[in-house]
């Protein structure tokens, strides 16, 4: 609906000789229209009352040589994009053409995020395969020790990290970007900290996991593969603040790159410190070393990178400043561990529940695990996308188009979920054998996979809609609303319908799914109310706050 004051009338779209895309607005009685974009074109055209200064390509080009610096930021095409789009907020009204380079844009933060993640997800992949063929019993161990890395360690250092989501993109797009590396440095420091008790927990795991009552044999291995694995956690953690330091800035394709390189590297280095000749053979613990060596030198190669692909203005001086609001900023990242971490200890307690159903449920659990985290690093990597996107909007101050972006994010999480859905219901029956021989096992996947299937709607929609909290620095929010989805009444339901209503392993993943219908009912609901002029007003004051070296949470 135009507001008070602007004309209505339909949007248009032409095209100019040269190609250049045209923005037309048909009025009546008048006819409001935007010029071809070019190199004088307003990279965020001004509003009224808003006084705050402008550029145009030419102009971005002049400053960039005038200092010497002729690496380059942006291609003529995704500046023509961005002045198109930003032009758009003027309109206020819905077009299917602003869906489409909203889409456009999304899918170019979203398929290199997706490349990341799975490339990642491939390093761990890699160890649990290589030890897999060493013996059943190394195999357990090694998947018990990725368990308590994973639920003591990863899930933790991920929560506090995405406090970060909050702050860089909205920094970035600000006036003063020079805090994206401020509170990199921070976050670096918070994390230092935080790594001291996990280190802790891992140096000691076989003595815990003994206290849990795991078998001898097999906690002492998974204490020697912790052992050597905490020393990829420095690695990991450096790692994953600089991924988000990366993809607040745009340049979402760089960690991608650098993982297409380790990728390769790491499967070389199980195969020589696992199964390679006579002096490099490690047996089990090669696994481990092989995986520390590919994190920590990921970690080296994101830090140097840095230097060559990042603006100066983004860098801040290593100062005293860094020491500053360390606990505010452990009260943000506790949020986001409430966010994060709750939804990923849910599922091991899902797993712990069907280990007691027995071996083929069991086995059937792992199948439908590894099937659903992968199909989930499509919505994931699309709300991560959806985080850096509606968090540069929300920081240069255009709350329509976040408003928008954060709409157009969530429907093409549902046509991502409704393939993803398509794509378990047609082969359900055949699906178990990708992973099993065990006809038991193969039957029991297939009955289960329609619920899969069932979720993955709002398994997609909850991703981004925690991807808008998350931009929007709501953290808490969704903390309380993964915890109670989860806790209060997703798992209970679970357990009372696979062992009450001995529904077995089909109840367990019904309750599930309970759970994310109630996290993406609630999340959708508060993304449909958001007050987006607000939420600008906010990012201002954050970061006026900052200045007076105050930092809200």
């Amino acid at each position: 609906m135009p507001t008070s004051g602007q004309a209505s009338g339909s949007l248009d779209l032409e095209h100019s000789q040269d190609g250049a895309t045209v923005y037309t607005r048909s009025t009546t009685p008048n006819t409001l229209a935007a010029s071809s974009v070019s190199e004088a074109t307003p990279l965020l055209l001004q509003k009224h009352g808003d006084s705050r200064p402008r550029y145009t390509i030419s102009a971005v080009k002049a400053e960039a040589w005038k200092h010497g610096d002729s690496r380059p930021r942006y291609t003529i095409s995704a500046v023509k994009a961005e002045a198109w789009v930003s032009t758009i907020e003027l309109a206020l009204i819905w077009h299917p053409k602003i869906g489409m380079v909203l889409t456009k844009i999304l899918l170019c933060y979203a398929i290199p995020i997706f490349g990341t993640q799975i490339l990642e997800y491939s390093l761990m992949m890699a160890s649990v395969i290589s030890i897999g063929h060493i013996s059943t019993e190394a195999l357990a161990a090694s998947t018990l020790g990725t368990m308590t890395a994973s639920v003591s360690g990863l899930s933790i250092i991920h929560g506090f990290a995405s406090a970060l989501d909050s702050l860089l993109p909205q920094a970035w797009t600000s006036d003063r970007p020079q805090n994206v590396g401020l509170w990199t440095q921070r976050m670096t420091v918070l994390m230092t900290l935080i790594m001291i008790p996990i280190l802790g927990i891992w140096l000691n795991a076989e003595v815990i996991l003994l206290k849990l009552r795991q078998e001898p044999a097999i906690a002492r291995l998974a204490g020697i593969y912790l052992r050597w694995f905490s020393w990829s956690l420095p690695g990991q953690a450096i790692s994953i603040i600089m991924r988000r330091f990366y993809q607040a800035q745009g340049l979402v394709h760089i960690p991608t790159v650098i993982m297409v390189v380790i990728a390769p590297i790491n499967a070389l280095l199980c195969w020589l410190l696992v199964w390679g000749p006579g002096p490099l053979n490690a047996g089990f613990i090669g696994a481990p070393i092989a995986s520390t060596i590919s994190f920590n030198l990921m970690a080296v190669i994101l830090l140097v990178c840095a230097r060559w692909f990042i603006p100066d203005t983004t860098f801040h001086p290593i100062n005293r400043q860094c020491f500053r609001e360390i606990g505010k900023l452990f009260q943000l990242g506790l949020s986001g561990v409430g966010q994060i971490a709750s939804e990923w200890w849910s599922w091991e307690c899902v797993a712990l529940a069907a280990s007691q159903l027995g071996p083929t449920p069991l086995a059937a659990q792992s199948v439908l695990l590894v099937s659903s985290s992968t199909a989930f690093q499509t919505p994931y990597s699309l709300g991560m996308a959806t985080t850096v996107r509606v968090g540069n909007l929300l920081g240069s101050g255009h709350a329509q188009m976040a408003k928008l972006a954060a709409e157009t994010a969530i429907g093409m999480s549902l046509v991502v979920a409704m393939i993803l859905s398509t794509i378990f219901m047609t082969f359900r029956a055949n699906w178990g054998y990708l992973f099993n021989d065990e006809e038991k096992v193969v039957s029991l996947v297939a009955s289960v996979l329609p619920v899969v299937a069932l979720f993955q709607i709002v398994d997609g929609a909850t991703a981004v809609s925690d991807g808008v909290l998350r931009a929007r620095g709501m953290l808490g929010l969704g903390a309380i609303i993964n915890i109670c989805s989860y806790y209060v009444v997703g798992l209970p339901a679970g357990v009372a319908l696979a062992f009450w209503a001995h529904l077995g392993l089909k109840g367990l993943w019904s309750g599930l799914s309970i759970a994310l219908f109630c996290a993406a009912a609630i999340s959708m609901f508060v993304v449909y109310k958001t007050n987006w002029d607000l939420e600008v007003s906010k990012a201002r004051e954050r970061l006026a706050e900052e200045r007076e070296g105050v930092v809200p949470v």
